[in-house]
Order: C-alpha cells, then structure tokens, then sequence
C-alpha cells in the first residue's frame, strides 16, 4: 500500500454503524420472536397516519398478526383471526360478548393503509378498524375493508418478549 493511500485513509471518515430495523419496520422474508416463538413475516399492513403495522407471522403451519403502534413506546398484541359475523360498519356495537367474555370498546379509527405479502386484504385502501379490551385484559380487533370483516382476540405482548431476528 502506498503512503498516500495510508495517509488518505487516516483522515477518511468511518462508515456510519448500520441501523437495526425495529419491529416497526419488518417486511415479509424477515424472521421476530414473539413470547420465545420465531416466526417468519409473511405479510405487512401500514397505516402511515398511526405509525402502526399489522404483521402477519407464520410458524409452521400457524398463522398470527402481531400489532404493532409506536405512542410513547411500541406498543404490541398478538392477534389469533377468529370466527364471527357483522353485518355493517354502521351497526358495530361498543360491547360484544363472545365465548362468555365481555369485550368494551376502547378506541375505533380508520386510515389508508397499504399491504404487502400475505395479509387479510389483498389490496391497501381505506380501512375501519375497532379494538376492544374486556376486564381480564384480552383483546379483539374487528378491522372492515372492501365490504369485509374480519375479527381477531388477542392478547398484549410486553417489549421485552419481542425482537427481530433477521431483517433484510
């Protein structure tokens, strides 16, 4: 190596440290951890205007959604899709009783939200979406798009029990 090229490199600058992708940022081909079970992404819902995803996880043959909201912190549920019938957005009830358990609204909100990979809905676009929490703190998120329905109970997942793997 020459002495320029020496001399160059001692006043180059270093290369920036690579930023982790969080939880937040995950695309379908990565692979998280959730409550000591590795799941590969296989599908990603976003909502820009809440800064929130919903990943859908696979192991094996299972399939769940991992919510995920950046508030103050990242907030998580880890979501199992359930059977159930609604007829119309309008008539959403703020309580639902499924399976002896009472569920009260806490918040309802819609969005444009975009999709990749395997999700619920093939196709982004304008999304309803009520979450309920019943007194034993189990959830259940009703999500409407494209004149569809589609329920999930759930449960809330702790930061530390989540993290990223392997991320592209």
């Amino acid at each position: 190596m020459s002495v320029w090229k020496r001399v160059s490199n001692l006043f180059a600058k270093p290369e920036p440290p690579k930023v982790e992708k969080s939880m937040l940022h995950l695309n379908p081909g990565d692979i998280c951890e959730v409550s000591l079970v590795t799941y590969e992404v296989v599908g990603r819902v976003h909502n820009r205007a809440r800064n929130a995803v919903v990943l859908t996880l696979q192991d094996g043959n299972q399939v769940s959604y991992l919510h995920i909201e950046e508030r103050e912190t990242l907030q998580f549920g880890l979501y199992q899709a359930i059977d159930g019938r609604l007829d119309n957005p309008e008539e959403v009830p703020t309580i639902l009783e499924l399976d002896d358990t009472t569920y009260h609204l806490e918040e309802q909100y819609f969005g444009h939200v975009t999709v990749m990979g395997r999700a619920p809905f093939r196709q982004g676009g304008e999304q309803h979406v009520w979450q309920y929490q019943s007194d034993d703190y189990h959830l259940l998120r009703v999500e409407w798009q494209d004149g569809r329905f589609m329920l999930y109970e759930g449960e809330e997942v702790i930061t530390g029990d989540v993290k990223v793997i392997r991320a592209s």
